[in-house]
């Protein structure tokens, strides 16, 4: 299967869209696309793989690459959406701890009551 990566700004950031197989092939498409980003200004960086059925440990060292990129100018580089083989091997190598992204939990206080 190809790899795809596709972005689009949000919430004050840009989310990365993956589909198909990160492996040491397509891992410099990822990294040019978060070149290109980090080097436009952007700082968060919230990457989807919802779609992404395969990452090996190159695919691994570009997520941490653009995450220490996005850090060196205050930012992130977080994940999200891991499913299957590409979840446990987030998990596996521990980086599901680091690169996880959490939503900030909405304080109570502020909901508005219909």
């Amino acid at each position: 299967m190809s790899f795809t990566v596709t972005y689009a700004e949000r919430d004050g950031g840009t989310c990365l869209r993956l589909a198909g197989e990160l492996d040491m092939s397509s891992a410099p498409q990822l990294d040019a696309a978060i070149d290109r980003l980090t080097a436009a200004g952007e700082r968060h960086l919230l990457v989807d793989l919802t779609e992404l059925t395969f990452c090996d440990s190159t695919g691994l060292a570009a997520f941490v690459r653009g995450d220490n990129r996005a850090a060196a100018d205050g930012g992130w580089l977080r994940v999200t959406g891991a499913r299957g083989r590409v979840a446990r091997v987030l998990r596996l190598t521990g980086l599901d701890e680091v690169l996880t992204y959490e939503p900030e939990p909405v304080d109570p206080a502020s909901r508005t009551v219909p």
